[in-house]
Parts: C-alpha cells; sequence; structure tokens
C-alpha cells in the first residue's frame, strides 16, 4: 500500500523528471568525454601515419618503386614499426612489397583515409588487426598503402564506452533507489500526519503526531502541528468553559425573571408592586444584554478589526479619566485613587479600548481591594516602552491563578456573590493581544500589581 502511494506522489514524479534531467546531462557529458577520447587518440596515430606516409612518398620520388619497396623492407625489418602496414601493388593489383600479402578486398579508394579488418594477422599477431591507412596512388598506377594497427586504441575506446555506460547505468540505478527511499520516506510522514488527522476527526483532540527524533524539517511541521492542536485543544476547552459558565450565570437571572413573571400573571394587580417587579426584571434582562455585549465586544476585538482605529495616544491623560470617573467609587468604598508617574507616556491604539482596559483594571482593584485602602495607577517609559500599572492593596490572587481569571466568566469562589460577569479581565487580555501588550501580574505586597507593557509608538 504505502508502496503504491510512494509510486503515486507527485515527490517521486517530480525525482523522476530530476533524474531525467540529470541523466540527460550525464549523458550528454559522457558522449562527448568518449567522443573527445576517441578524437584524441585517432588523431595521434593519424599523425604516426602521416609522417610515415610522408616518407615513403619522398623515397619513392626519389628512387622511383625499387626505392619504395626497399624502404619498406627496411621499415618491416625494425621493431619499432611492427605496428605499421605496408603494402605496395602494381596497377593490376599484384602485390609488389609489404607485410600485407593482399590489396585488402574491402578498400576500393583511389586514395585518402581507410579503415578495415585485414584479411591474415599481421607477423607479430594472432588476430586480424583493426587497421587505419592512408592511401596514395601514384602517376605510374602504382598504388601504396601505410597504415597502423589500431586494434588496442580501439579496444581502449570500447572501454572507455563500456566504463561509462556502466557508470551512467549505476547512476541511474542509485538515482532512482534514492528517490524511492526518500519518497517513500516522505510519504510515510505525511501519511502519519494523514493517520493523526484521521484519529483526530475519529475520537477527538488528544492524538498527536509522533516525532521522530531526527529534528529535520518533519519533526518541525510534526512539533508545530502538535502545538496547532495543543492551541485548538486550550480553545475547545475554554469553550466548553464559557458554554458551561455561559449557562451558570444566566440560569439564575433568567429563573428569577420567569418567576416574577409567573407571579405578576397569577397576582392581582397592584400598581406599586408591579412596578418594582417590572422593575427588577428590567435590571436582571439588562445585566443579560450586558453579558452578551461584553461577548460581542470581546469577539469583536479579537477579530482585529480595531487596528484602524490607531492613533498615537497619550496614557496618562486616559488613566487621568479614568480614575476622575472612578473617584466617587473609590470614595464611596473609602478607598484613595491616585494617578502617579510621567507626564507624557506614549502608546500607538485605540484609544477607547485602552481607555475599557484601564477601567477593568480600576474597577477590578477598587472592587476587590482592601476597604480604606488605595489604588495606585502609574504612568511609566521603561527603556524606551510605555508602561501602565494599577496597584492595590487587597489579598490579591493566588499565583496559580494568574493564568485562570484572563478566561471568560472565570470568577473566583469568594468572587460568586459580587457584581459582574467575569468577563472584565478577559476583555483587558482581549485588547492587549490587539496592541501586542505583554500582561505581568506581580505581588504588590499586599494586594497585586497590573502592568501592561506596550510597544514603543510608531512615528
Amino acid at each position: 500500500m504505502l508502496l503504491v502511494k510512494t509510486l503515486r506522489s507527485s515527490t517521486f514524479k517530480q525525482a523522476l523528471i530530476a533524474i531525467g534531467t540529470f541523466g540527460m546531462i550525464v549523458s550528454a557529458l559522457f558522449t562527448y568525454v568518449y567522443l573527445s577520447t576517441s578524437s584524441y587518440v585517432r588523431s595521434r596515430s593519424d599523425r604516426g601515419i602521416m609522417t610515415e606516409y610522408s616518407s615513403l612518398e619522398s623515397a619513392y620520388e626519389r628512387s622511383g618503386r625499387d626505392g619504395l619497396i626497399a624502404l619498406i623492407k627496411q621499415r618491416i625489418a625494425e621493431k619499432s614499426f611492427a605496428d605499421n602496414v605496408y603494402i605496395v601493388v602494381d596497377p593490376s593489383l599484384a602485390a609488389l612489397g609489404g607485410n600485407l600479402t593482399a590489396w585488402p578486398s574491402t578498400v576500393t579508394a583511389a586514395r585518402g583515409w581507410t579503415e578495415f579488418r585485414a584479411g591474415e594477422p599481421l607477423p607479430h599477431a594472432t588476430n586480424r588487426p583493426l587497421v587505419r591507412a592512408m592511401l596514395q596512388t601514384f602517376p605510374g598506377g602504382d598504388r601504396l598503402l601505410v597504415g597502423k594497427d589500431i586494434s588496442d586504441l580501439d579496444r581502449f575506446a570500447d572501454q572507455i564506452k563500456t566504463a561509462m555506460i556502466s557508470v551512467a547505468a549505476l547512476l541511474f540505478v542509485v538515482a532512482g533507489v534514492a528517490s524511492v527511499l526518500v519518497t517513500r520516506r516522505t510519504v510515510g510522514r505525511i501519511e502519519s500526519i494523514n493517520a493523526t488527522s484521521r484519529a483526530i476527526m475519529r475520537s477527538g483532540l488528544d492524538k498527536r503526531i509522533p516525532l521522530r527524533g531526527s529534528h529535520d524539517e518533519w519533526d518541525r511541521v510534526a512539533e508545530n502541528l502538535n502545538l496547532m492542536l495543543d492551541r485548538i485543544e486550550t480553545l475547545m476547552g475554554e469553550v466548553r468553559q464559557v458554554s458551561d459558565n455561559v449557562a451558570h450565570d444566566l440560569r439564575t437571572p433568567l429563573t428569577r425573571m420567569r418567576g416574577r413573571l409567573e407571579k405578576a400573571y397569577h397576582a392581582q394587580r397592584i400598581g406599586e408592586d408591579d412596578q418594582i417587579l417590572i422593575g427588577d426584571t428590567i435590571a436582571d434582562l439588562d445585566a443579560v444584554l450586558r453579558i452578551f455585549s461584553s461577548l460581542t465586544r470581546i469577539a469583536q476585538i479579537e477579530t482585529q478589526a480595531r487596528k484602524g482605529a490607531f492613533r498615537t495616544v497619550n496614557l496618562v491623560e486616559i488613566a487621568s479619566e479614568v480614575v476622575e470617573l472612578y473617584d466617587a467609587a473609590a470614595e464611596q468604598e473609602g478607598t484613595r485613587l491616585t494617578v502617579v508617574g510621567d507626564r507624557q507616556v506614549l502608546v500607538t491604539g485605540d484609544r477607547d479600548l485602552i481607555f475599557d482596559a484601564i477601567a477593568n483594571l480600576v474597577d477590578n482593584a477598587i472592587k476587590h481591594g482592601r476597604a480604606g485602602g488605595k489604588v495606585v495607577v502609574a504612568n511609566e517609559n521603561i527603556d524606551g516602552r510605555p508602561v501602565i500599572s494599577v496597584a492595590d492593596d487587597g489579598p490579591g490572587i493566588p499565583a496559580g491563578e494568574h493564568e485562570q481569571v484572563f478566561k471568560r466568566f472565570y470568577r473566583r469562589e469568594h468572587c460568586r456573590y459580587t457584581p459582574g460577569n467575569g468577563l472584565g479581565l478577559s476583555l483587558v487580555a482581549a485588547v492587549a493581544r490587539l496592541h501586542d501588550a505583554r500582561i505581568e501580574m506581580l505581588d504588590n505586597l499586599p494586594g497585586l500589581k497590573f502592568k501592561l507593557w506596550f510597544s514603543a509608538p510608531i512615528r
């Protein structure tokens, strides 16, 4: 099955194209090398033949037929000319001298270059040699053939050709096997990812793509996919938690509203009591609507659609407006609310969203801080980065719950029955993500300090 998928894969097809292209290049290279080698070998032989032919032609011009035959006999007797081939014939092709007994039957030209297989072995050889020769017909009709046994050169060229063909075939085989193995490995990793995907679709998000520890690109892809699955599983868990919390938080006000309406339906109409009942019902409906409004607002922020409204704003001005807005609420709780820090802390962002985030932090600090305590809003430029912090001196939040408090509808047990819907810090987190800001929660000893680290403003 895996082999079939390997042969059908696009990677294998691309490997075949690469092998074909590589094969054509290698074949062209080897052909060039073979032809160059063969041409070089034959050119060296031809130079020797031409030198010998010139000597014999000069002897014929000086001494005629007898001088030519005498020189050929002298050459045949010398060992250094053992590979040379000679024959002189009269106009009737009768042999007059040389180490060939008869004119080659396959040679019909009167002059020029020729190659032929000799009819009989040379005196020093046992096989019929392959001869490359120069022909000439003299004015009297006599013919001269002077050549050289190139059997060894021919065998050398054949060996080169065989070696090149063998190497090319070996390269093709190795490349083919390598491409199958590489493609098989690629298909195997892809199939592993596909199998995990199918398992996830069947049973849930608890499956993960196995890593092989090779730290290659496939392991990196698997790691990223596993991180993505972790993130999806976390988000799905948060969605389930949000659903549970929505059901929990809406059940009580909706039940109260139904009970009041049912009571009003069955009871006798009493003007003032009806007015109170309707007012309480409206208040509960407003609370429900605020929950859905907050959810919608957080969703809009997380889509990053608000980045078009970004501009340079001063955190100090926004913080001052928030403090002014909550001053009465702080005074009612006996809390001292102040703004400290630099006079100008510039950030690039959405003014309204930053206002909402600071307002939520200040509201939480007043609600959950110490009665008669203090809340400090500080604006600073730290190492070129704008920072705003909101600190209280209340009981604080345990370190184990720092991540939990940013989840939607999350409320600590002792806060369940205080006003609120558990969406304030979720909105702060969404605003921070939109502005690429980092949230830091610190122990204020006593109390809690929220810090928002913004990026340097774009100028």
